[in-house]
């Protein structure tokens, strides 16, 4: 597939981007989704690379010495920018996506190599020889990480062990990276303890040069404990920051929960490549989350994408609509930190932490390290089922997944892993379906069926019966759930509020499910909008991405239905010509005979939706397709044959999957002697 020329007049330069196959691009350029008014380069970025849009748009923007942003280009797709040489550092420009946009970036030594025609295209097949449309081997090119980089953790609540919680995630940085790390504590200085260090001896304010004096710091990473008397100035900040960056690969800033308003709080906010903002389980720290947010939000521009918000759970504790009023107010709650209460506030309980809270603090620090590990898991009806297979080869060969998205069926699936059962318990609530009279139990009928023949509540009573009224904060995983919202068709991702409600929206086929209403929105399958919802992972921070893709490509049903038909004429006879007479009678009486209306209905949406996943394939790093040519109505009746497609496609390909989920970063830092730092105010 080619795209036309750029028109934009002042980049003929990039017109050979426009011009390259796809095939030829994709390996060397890093797709990303850009949601609407989100920055996509800025400054000298405009310079480290070339971007390519591929859907959506974008506009150009230098900002005026009074603040305001001036338009200076309109982009639409198809269109390119990027690549220029020699601009100023200090040059106020800025891209920022004017919708929901897909798009190219091509580094400069890929963007140099294209140019000079280096070399060639890429092959389109796999190992086996398989064609491009059923290859199975990774799609996208691993992103560049920022050499060095600063993570503030910035606590809204003096409840909220704050200690502990850096602590923990300091030490599992670590042992995830095996990279230098540095946690550096900020506090009063009449608060600071001994325990922390020595006590400070050197001024923050004006440049700042690194002290070696020993701490008693865990053995994984340096403390530094930070004193603050006075305002620290911008200056100064930057000065810190600098002496960092030369010694250590990470750098956590720990801020107090007093200072959480200070504008130089904010000014580490700014200058952080992510930004985790915890705050406690009540509508108080909501309000907090949004008045800290809207501060940084003055500082960063539309730069916001990097501020997290982190929810701690005590024991026992539940979301109970917290979830869904922070998405309101002040942003989705990024990841859960359970059994994170006041009781165990000091490191050195670290050891008897609760193996929930260790498990959330270590996903975390698996963010930062770039090691997050996501399964996409697609709609596909019946299909859906392949997914059980792949869990339990994952399962089985101790692969460990972070962050599950789901539509439709995936979800479905996806909700029941994601609360804690495991593979075996998922193929037996699957297999008990395969009763004579279990299917039916599952069909509700509505009269008159005006918006759909079914109403879906019993498919929702039964998962209820596994997951009852768990919440989105109650999953061993983080995990989002795609629907279709019925007025807008934009798609809708779920990961607040109850799980089955968000699931029961997301199996609404249209046509045949009555849609589902949810805070006075109607919502439909999730398969309409994104099928196969990798771009999800990327934007919860997910770096390697394993998407498995029950829906058959049109090649693949082609080459099915051919063997089929052979198979048909090597078996005819005289009886076969009885059974193809009344086949007309059959397919007239029998409700679920093939070419019934549910089956017209679901592969229409089935055709509707190849497209979609394969451009969803293209951003994953590992795609997984069961071999699987199609369904009928009935085949839910049979789970053991798709759990069994989707077991061979998993083992097939285990080793590149061990491959993708093990792999190390270059980071290229110097070797660094372990020595404790003092502290300082």
């Amino acid at each position: 597939m080619k795209f036309g020329r750029s028109n934009t007049p002042r980049e003929p330069r990039l017109s050979f981007v426009t011009q390259a196959p796809l095939e030829q691009l994709l390996p060397r350029a890093h797709p990303g989704f850009y949601p609407a008014n989100t920055v996509i380069c800025e400054g000298n970025q405009f310079s480290d690379a070339a971007y390519f849009i591929l859907s959506g748009g974008c506009e150009v923007r230098r900002i005026r010495r009074d603040g305001k942003p001036q338009v200076c280009t309109r982009l639409n797709p198809g269109e390119t920018f990027g690549a220029e040489e020699n601009r100023p550092e200090d040059d106020r420009t800025l891209a920022v996506a004017t919708t929901d946009s897909v798009i190219l970036r091509i580094d400069r030594k890929h963007f140099e190599e294209l140019r000079s025609g280096r070399n060639g295209g890429v092959p389109r097949l796999n190992g086996n020889g398989h064609r491009a449309s059923e290859r199975i081997l990774p799609l996208r090119t691993v992103p560049e990480r920022p050499s060095h980089q600063v993570v503030t953790l910035a606590f809204l609540s003096e409840h909220i062990p704050a200690s502990l919680v850096s602590h923990q995630l300091a030490r599992y940085l670590h042992g995830e990276t095996n990279a230098s790390v540095v946690l550096v504590r900020f506090a009063p200085y009449d608060q600071l303890v001994a325990a922390d260090g020595c006590p400070p001896n050197v001024s923050l304010n004006g440049e700042f040069k690194m002290a070696a004096r020993l701490a008693n710091a865990d053995p994984a990473f340096e403390l530094l404990t930070v004193g603050i008397k006075t305002e620290p100035s911008p200056s100064s900040i930057a000065s810190l920051l600098d002496e960092l960056r030369r010694r250590f690969r990470y750098i956590l800033l720990e801020t107090p929960a007093g200072d959480r308003h200070s504008p130089w709080v904010l000014e580490l906010l700014r200058r952080s490549e992510l930004a985790y903002l915890f705050l406690e389980a009540r509508s108080g720290d909501v309000f907090e989350l949004e008045r800290v947010m809207r501060e940084a939000g003055m500082r960063c521009g539309s730069r916001m994408g990097h501020l997290k918000p982190i929810a701690c759970l005590s024991a026992g504790q539940g979301a109970d609509g917290f979830d869904l009023l922070a998405q309101r107010v002040a942003a989705p709650i990024h990841m859960y930190v359970r059994y994170c209460g006041p009781s165990s506030a000091t490191p050195q309980s670290a050891n008897r932490v609760a193996p929930a809270f260790e498990a959330d603090v270590r996903r975390l620090a698996r963010e930062i390290g770039g090691k997050l590990v996501g399964l996409a898991l697609s709609s596909g009806a019946a299909k859906g089922f392949a997914h059980i297979g792949v869990i339990q080869v994952l399962e089985e060969n101790g692969i460990e997944v972070d962050v599950i998205a789901g539509s439709s069926m995936g979800a479905y699936v996806g909700s029941l892993w994601a609360y804690g059962y495991d593979g075996r318990e998922l193929e037996r609530l699957a297999r008990e379906l395969e009763g004579r009279w279990a299917l039916w139990g599952l069909i509700d009928p509505v009269f008159p069926p005006r918006q759909g023949f079914l109403g879906g509540v019993r498919v929702k009573k039964r998962l209820m019966r596994s997951l009852g009224e768990a919440r989105f904060s109650d999953l061993s995983r983080p995990f989002r759930v795609m629907a279709t919202n019925l007025e807008t068709l934009e798609r809708s991702v779920f990961g607040a509020g109850e799980v089955a409600t968000a699931v029961h929206a997301s199996i609404a086929v249209p046509g045949i499910c009555v849609p589902i209403r949810i805070d006075g929105e109607t919502y439909i399958d999730g398969g309409i909008a994104d099928p196969l919802p990798v771009d999800v992972l990327h934007d919860m921070g997910v770096s390697r991405v394993i998407a498995v893709d029950a829906i058959p490509t049109p090649d693949r049903i082609r080459y099915a239905l051919e063997a089929e038909r052979e198979l048909a004429r090597q078996q005819r006879g005289r009886s076969g010509r009885f059974f193809r007479k009344m086949l007309p009678l059959d397919r007239q009486l029998n409700f679920f005979a093939r070419g019934n209306l549910f089956e017209i209905l679901m592969r229409s949406i089935h055709g509707a939706q190849v497209r979609v996943a394969e451009a969803s394939c293209r951003m994953a790093d590992l795609v997984l397709r069961p071999n699987i040519c199609d369904d009928r109505w009935l085949d839910y009746r049979n789970p053991g044959k798709f759990m069994a497609l989707g077991r061979e496609i998993a083992e097939q390909h285990l080793e590149q999957i061990k491959a993708l989920t093990t792999r190390t970063e270059m980071t290229h830092e110097p070797p660094h002697a372990h020595s404790s730092l003092a502290g300082i105010a």
